[in-house]
């Protein structure tokens, strides 16, 4: 009987491992879908910027 209780625990702790990995790689894949989308709206808004930088520095050197 207790080694039947034993073997029910040992199996409900490893179920409870395989769920939380598979939480945690559900977790990190939300967060790098979330940096993605902020680096994407970042260069999205500062890209025409960025790009008159560089124009106005490579007319400045010469180039």
């Amino acid at each position: 009987m207790f080694e039947l209780m034993y073997r029910f625990l040992l199996d409900a702790k490893r179920r409870s491992e395989n769920s939380e990995r598979g939480a945690s790689a559900v977790e990190y894949g939300l967060l790098i879908a979330g940096v993605a989308a902020l680096v994407a709206t970042v260069v999205f808004l500062l890209g025409g910027a960025i790009v008159t930088l560089f124009n106005t520095m490579i007319t400045s050197l010469g180039g």
